[in-house]
């Protein structure tokens, strides 16, 4: 190895290796000569410049100045570009000459593996945080959750989790038009998430579900049969927080007139679930229920 050939190996282990010990680094095989290494150029630069809180970074290797190192790579062609994670090699990029090609193969890279990034690292600050509101909201102290979520969203105004967070604190006060709002300040690629949609779910069924004075009144009318009634009373159990009474509300007129009305009942119940959270063990409890009545 000559010492032009020592000093080339010498900067790509500090320049590319040795960042991509903690990094997902992008090397970029290219020339000056080639036309459309110069048209991917600023593609490469905008993406990973865009993804560098993800852990990504542009490692660019001139392959008229660093033809060994080109050699070790075996590239027979340019524009060629690799990602390498750990001082290994970790995916072929050169087939993507887009941005949104790019952009959808680094995110696939990088679900799979553990890159150091600023945003990971604010997103372990942001765990414990939300899940202190999450369960102060679940003890029913929709007051004390709000304002955990509030502080949390100093820190990350546009954070998914934080934003539902703070949602369904404010319906459990009350507040569903200012729920409403909270979600709809999200930018589109942060509203697409699970627990954006249980927020939203929250907040239709805060419009529907109308609180009812008298409940005993209402239960009494209820139990005469009268579906007009029994419809309401759910609504006004779930306006009230009591979801356990007005589901069973809703299962006793599934099973009595799965049809009534379009099937509303079946609906709101469905609705319910999904502002609950489909993962929660009390909708899997319900929807055991509802399936034993529809298929049992």
């Amino acid at each position: 190895m000559s010492p032009q050939e020592k000093e080339a190996v010498e900067a790509f282990r500090t320049d590319v290796v040795e960042p991509s010990m903690t990094s997902l680094v992008v090397i970029d095989f290219w020339a000056e000569w080639c036309g459309p290494c110069k048209a991917l150029t600023p593609i490469l630069e905008k993406v990973t410049e865009d993804y560098a809180g993800k852990g990504v970074r542009l490692a660019k290797i001139d392959v008229d100045k660093n033809q060994f190192i080109a050699a070790q790579f075996q590239v027979r062609s340019i524009p060629t570009v690799y990602a390498m994670f750990q001082g290994q090699l970790v995916a072929d990029l050169s087939t993507a000459r887009t941005e949104s090609q790019l952009r959808t193969m680094l995110d696939q890279i990088l679900r799979q593996l553990p890159v150091q990034s600023e945003e990971a690292d604010a997103e372990a600050e942001l765990e414990p945080l939300i899940a202190m509101g999450e369960q102060v909201l679940a003890e029913g102290d929709a007051e004390r959750a709000l304002s955990v979520f509030d502080q949390i969203a100093e820190m990350a105004p546009e954070h998914p989790q934080v934003a539902a967070g703070r949602a369904r604190a404010l319906v459990a006060l009350g507040r569903a038009d200012e729920a409403e709002a909270v979600l709809a300040a999200l930018p589109e690629d942060a509203a697409k998430g699970a627990e954006i949609e249980q927020a939203r779910a929250a907040v239709a069924l805060a419009r529907e579900a109308t609180p009812v004075e008298d409940l005993s009144g209402l239960a009494a009318k209820a139990a005469t049969g009268d579906m007009d009634a029994r419809y309401e009373l759910a609504g006004g159990q779930m306006a009230a927080g009591d979801r356990e009474a007005a589901a069973e509300t809703l299962l006793a007129m599934i099973r009595d007139d799965r049809e009534w009305n379009e099937s509303a009942a079946r609906a709101r119940l469905l609705k319910l679930f999904e502002a609950v959270g489909l993962e929660d063990p009390w909708v899997s409890a319900q929807r055991r229920k509802l399936s034993a009545i529809l298929f049992g």
